[in-house]
């Protein structure tokens, strides 16, 4: 039975659109058709171009496609990412979140698997609170959270992290094992569609 994952995230400087890839290629690896799409941004230009990577970034993922509330409705599985903003989401990810309450009352995330990852400068720089505040959501739409837990050799080696992928950016870009962990948990996260789906279709 296949399943539709959407991979929907907002990336500043490139290292969470570089995780995003990663769970979008390991949900593919189990079978699913993946829409991997990213939030607009709202920072203004002044503040973009302050940080030369941020403007790259901007410049290089313009013609990504964007997310709607329709990839909501057209997935049976969602894989949200952020960068983290002092502990929390960042706004342009979490404007998006905000946009779903008719889809919430709907009950249109209700029962679908979802899992997280995040960026954040520093080891500890609030990947972990992140994560958790993206699971808070998650618990308001009824999904099922999936994480990535310590199921697989990858999360050992990514820095044992059972939230979620997560990376640092004092490193650069996200390094293999961090890649790695990301496409694990993109791989579980459809596989446990699959067994949802098919179990609600029985």
């Amino acid at each position: 039975m296949s399943v539709k994952v959407a991979v929907i995230y907002y990336s500043a400087t490139g290292n969470v659109h570089a995780l995003a890839r990663a769970v979008a290629e390991g949900a593919e690896k189990a079978g699913a058709e993946v829409r991997l799409h990213r939030v607009p941004e709202l920072a203004p230009d002044d503040a973009i171009d302050a940080n030369p990577a941020w403007r790259t970034h901007v410049e290089a993922s313009k013609q990504m496609d964007v997310a709607t509330l329709e990839d909501l409705k057209w997935a049976d599985a969602y894989a949200l990412g952020s960068p983290t903003r002092y502990g929390n989401v960042a706004a342009q990810l979490k404007q998006f979140i905000d946009t779903t309450g008719g889809l919430w009352q709907q009950g249109v995330m209700a029962d679908k698997p979802a899992t997280a990852f995040t960026s954040a400068h520093n080891m500890h720089g609030g990947n972990e609170s992140t994560l958790l505040a993206l699971y808070n959501s998650f618990h308001h739409w009824g999904s099922v959270i999936v994480s990535p837990g310590y199921t697989d050799t990858a999360v050992y080696a990514a820095g044992g992290n059972p939230y979620g992928a997560a990376h640092a950016g004092v490193n650069g870009s996200p390094e293999e094992h961090t890649l790695a962990a990301a496409r694990y948990q993109g791989e579980r996260l459809a596989t446990i569609a699959r067994h949802l789906k098919a179990f609600r279709t029985s």
